[in-house]
């Protein structure tokens, strides 16, 4: 079998290891939805708040976000076949505590360490699968990157049917044995590493930093909701997150081993690629994981048929991402890019207008699809344009992008969640919410001819 160095390896080997890599990355995939469709559930049965509940998403994501660009360094100096081994088994183990979990608090806390662990297995799979296919590189991760909308389509849907007829407690428990089986998996399928493992080029210090900067943030936001603009303290932690964020920026200048190297930071292309991520995480990560509580406070649609919405916007970006994905080679990056953002903001409009044609279910549907599509269209081209800016470092690459999506996605979620808190009135904050990432989507279409295009 082909070892971790190589840059193809035999036809059958690298299909065994893309195969393996995929069934972990649909793990991780399952449980960024599947808790979407529980959230009325958990905020009436844990007796808290939407504000406080939303954090099991949030939480999430910012645990992927810390963990991302830490992942492909980790993966690349201590071995990715021990390290993908580390990541399932913490998020096997952390998703059996939030089962357990008897508060919101806890909850959130094994939330966040499930995410540590999930949000490991896309960096370095992205590295394994660039080293097993070589050239067909552009393709392979296009394909790989497909199979992220399969676990979205998969996890409203069972999210939904177990939330119906089981319990919210029931979505994490199913982790388990699942994760026991990947971990056998995984333990035969993946090369050994040929070389001793080395120590780890991780900025340690600035990961913290980093992650200060975007808890001291989100705690703010959820405070003022719940406090109100009056007390000092959602201020004194969005003032901590803002001193900790341009320390950050400091250590990453200072650092021989930066998250976010200094010459990335004053290339046009990177601001502009990251931007656009920023965005992309917003629609397809943040404001989507509401969707199922829309659909419930606005047209009182059950749990099991809430959750199929996110399915049919999966089902969406799972076909026209195959597409794109073996179409790259001729359209390039910006086209699809294009075509994925206009389709995107169609779809938040549609959300964002109450039904008066088709029927709730049907209505919000076809706004699901048309978002799916979109985003489908636009993430193939959109992950190998990132990679275009360091190719020779194709998981930490990975990671970054990543993490943009993540932050997009924490930031539309608490700041929709700190207006449902102040406001009281949830449907109206969210139609508000649609219609306002909308017109972010269409304003920065334009900025993707400064996208990198695919070397030839």
């Amino acid at each position: 079998m082909a070892s971790e160095s190589t840059t193809g390896g035999t036809r059958h080997s690298r299909y065994l290891v893309f195969g393996a890599s995929s069934v972990a990355l649909l793990m991780s995939s399952i449980d960024a939805t599947i808790v979407a469709t529980a959230l009325p559930t958990m905020t009436r049965e844990l007796a808290t708040s939407i504000t406080w509940s939303s954090w099991a998403v949030t939480a999430y994501l910012l645990g992927q976000t810390v963990a991302m660009p830490l992942a492909g360094k980790l993966s690349d100096s201590l071995g990715r076949r021990r390290m993908f081994l580390a990541y399932v088994a913490t998020f096997t183990l952390a998703s059996l505590a939030c089962g357990l979990a008897l508060n919101v608090y806890v909850l959130i806390v094994f939330r966040f360490i499930q995410a540590l662990g999930g949000g490991g297995f896309m960096p370095s799979a992205m590295g394994v699968v660039s080293d097993n296919f070589g050239r067909d590189r552009d393709r392979a991760i296009g394909l790989f990157s497909s199979v992220f909308p399969l676990g979205a389509m998969l996890g409203p849907a069972l999210g939904g049917f177990i939330v119906g007829y089981w319990s919210w407690r029931g979505i994490f428990f199913v982790n388990v044995p699942v994760g026991a089986v990947l971990l056998v998996l995984l333990a035969w399928a993946l090369p050994r590493r040929s070389e001793r493992p080395r120590e780890p080029a991780v900025d340690f210090p600035g990961s913290l930093l980093l992650s200060l900067t975007l808890l001291s943030v989100m705690l703010g936001l959820n405070q003022l909701g719940e406090r109100g603009p009056s007390s000092p303290l959602p201020w004194g932690l969005m003032a901590l997150g803002g001193g900790a964020g341009a320390a950050f920026l400091v250590r990453q200048d200072r650092t021989p081993y930066p998250i976010i190297a200094p010459a990335l930071l004053k290339r046009r292309a990177f601001g502009i690629v990251n931007g656009l991520n920023l965005l992309y995480g917003a629609s397809a990560i943040g404001v989507f994981s509401l969707v199922p509580l829309y659909a419930f406070d606005a047209y009182r649609i059950g749990a099991l048929q809430a959750g199929t919405l996110l399915t049919v916007r999966a089902f969406g970006m799972m076909a026209v991402s195959l597409v794109a994905s073996l179409a790259i080679r001729r359209t390039g990056y910006r086209p699809p890019i294009f075509g994925g953002f206009v389709l995107i903001a169609g779809g938040l409009v549609l959300m964002a207008i109450p039904d008066r044609v088709l029927g709730p279910y049907a209505w919000l549907a076809v706004a699901s699809l048309a978002c799916g599509m979109g985003v489908g269209l636009a993430g193939p081209a959109s992950n190998n344009a990132a990679i275009e800016l360091l190719p020779d470092q194709v998981a930490a690459i990975s990671g970054l992008r990543g993490m943009f999506r993540q932050v997009g996605g924490i930031v539309s979620i608490s700041v929709i969640a700190l207006l449902i808190a102040q406001q009281g009135r949830p449907v109206a904050v969210l139609r508000e919410a649609f219609a306002g990432l909308a017109l972010l989507v269409v304003a920065a279409i334009p900025a993707i001819i400064g996208v990198p295009e695919r070397r030839r």
